[in-house]
């Protein structure tokens, strides 16, 4: 008998000490490499979107890989990818931590829209408050500390 699951996930993190470093003339390069990292993963990716200090990933998770490794081979190679493609000469490290959101097929849709419209949405809330605002509307205990 064959397993079947959906987990979706919007995966967000930002850049070491919300540095503006993802010069938007080369964050489609970069977003197309993570969508391979993604796939080497035997995962889908249905959205990749951010602004200059962030991103968002929204996928369905493979069962056969954890989360934390797969946002841990995310940052490790893009972040080298970025390093070593010239396109991104401020980017140092991406942040330490990362937030990641659950979500129903009844929700797909909604989200591959919110994340196809980061850049008008961070026109009007900043990373922080977004972040927060996640964390709150998922019913996760944080520690603001850790936010700023």
């Amino acid at each position: 008998m064959s397993s079947y699951r959906q987990i979706y996930y919007q995966i967000v993190f930002g850049t070491k000490y919300r540095r503006p470093t993802i010069n938007e003339a080369h964050c489609e390069e970069m977003y197309k490499y993570i969508w391979g990292v993604v796939k080497n993963n035997k995962c889908k990716l249905y959205r990749i979107n951010g602004v200059e200090d962030h991103i968002h990933i929204f996928c369905d998770l493979h069962p056969s890989i954890a989360l934390a490794d797969f946002v841990k081979d995310i940052k490790v190679a893009s972040s080298i990818w970025m390093k070593q493609s010239g396109f991104f000469p401020d980017f140092e490290a991406w942040q330490e931590g990362y937030g990641a959101f659950t979500y129903s097929i009844r929700e797909k849709d909604k989200i591959i829209n919110y994340v196809k419209k980061q850049k008008e949405h961070h026109k009007k809330e900043t990373f922080y408050d977004e972040y927060k605002r996640l964390l709150i509307e998922n019913n996760i205990e944080f520690d603001e500390k850790y936010l700023l």
